[in-house]
């Protein structure tokens, strides 16, 4: 589950790419873009989707209790997985474009500020800029300081790779945010983990006989309380999606597209094939997950990333509110797919 993740995230990504070039995507869009086609509803709309489908009375992945304590323990597993890899790949790559826009924005509008307030003319600033010094103070080395210097560079070049390679680690070490990354819902996940792997805290907390189990109920009582919750949250974020905004309709029908087309076709074939060479097992509850999880709208936390970096609010909040108005179609007709696909 979690290698069929982050494949979701790496073709949304590379698909959005595609379609920044074919739109012509305004840079400050771009990361928004990226987001979108990228990063999933993972776990809220999983929550809700398979409690339901196992609660049928035909329901196709057996027996109800059976079927729906699995199915909430896939879907919790896959909202947290998909949490690490939204709060590390996708607003790392999102605050590339991002900060790039936002500082380039801020560039032009200090600079035309600047040369209006000051009134010189063009002539003036080249004349002034043209009596500083080619070098400064700083650039002007003794000999000594030179060979030190070459002493070190000879010295990095024998391993130039594993250089690059630290560089590169220590530039998303930095974007990183751990805080982010470790969620109330992914920490919930990793309790429920060790609780459910290790036997002597299973038998102590879970099941009829427990003598903790009060913890266990209650905090199945606080998850079903949250599930209509999360609900809200989502209208109240699609709220200002009702605005106008500089969207194109060519690139909310591309990011629909991606969604809702390209990428479940493509999830077919990656969890067929993965089941075709024994990757995965024949558990049909489990593959439907898998498949799910090429089919779900973009992710909130999208909308959360962009107000971090205070850009494009009311541009996230339009392609939220389309994309999650054509889920309420696009995944029922993919749901019956999937089940008509695994029976």
């Amino acid at each position: 589950m979690p290698v069929n993740i982050l494949l979701s995230f790496l073709i949304g990504s590379a698909l959005a790419w595609i379609l920044i070039k074919i739109t012509r995507t305004p840079p400050h869009l771009q990361g928004l873009v990226i987001g979108c086609c990228s990063a999933g509803n993972m776990g809220n709309l999983l929550l809700i989707i398979v409690p339901a489908v196992c609660e049928e009375s035909n329901s196709p992945f057996g027996d109800t209790s059976v079927c729906s304590s699995y199915g909430k323990a896939y879907a919790s597993l896959s909202m947290a997985v998909g949490a690490i890899y939204i709060w590390t790949y996708v607003y790392y790559v999102m605050s590339l474009y991002l900060n790039k826009s936002v500082s380039d924005a801020g560039t032009n509008k200090d600079s035309r500020i600047h040369i209006i307030s000051s009134g010189e003319s063009s002539t003036n600033i080249f004349l002034e800029s043209s009596r500083k010094p080619l070098l400064h103070s700083s650039d002007r080395r003794s000999p000594d300081d030179s060979q030190i210097q070459a002493e070190t560079r000879s010295t990095k070049s024998r391993f130039p790779f594993l250089d690059k390679m630290r560089q590169r680690i220590n530039k998303f070490t930095e974007k990183i945010d751990l805080k982010m990354i470790f969620a109330p819902s992914t920490i919930a996940a990793i309790i429920g983990f060790v609780i459910g792997t290790i036997s002597p805290f299973r038998k102590v907390m879970v099941g009829e006989s427990a003598p903790l189990r009060v913890l266990d109920s209650s905090a199945a009582l606080v998850g079903e309380a949250a599930i209509p919750a999360m609900t809200l949250v989502i209208g109240a974020n699609l709220l200002s999606g009702l605005k106008r905004s500089g969207v194109g309709v060519s690139l909310i029908m591309g990011i629909i597209a991606i969604r809702y087309i390209l990428l479940p076709l493509l999830g077919i074939v990656i969890v067929k094939a993965a089941y075709r060479f024994g990757f995965i097992g024949s558990d049909s509850l489990y593959q439907f997950i898998l498949l799910l999880q090429y089919a779900v709208p973009p992710a909130l936390a999208v909308g959360t990333i962009i107000q971090l970096f205070e850009t494009s609010e009311s541009e996230c909040s339009v392609i939220l509110l389309w994309t999650y108005a054509v889920a309420a179609f696009a995944l029922t007709l993919w749901i019956t797919f999937y089940i008509w696909l695994l029976t």
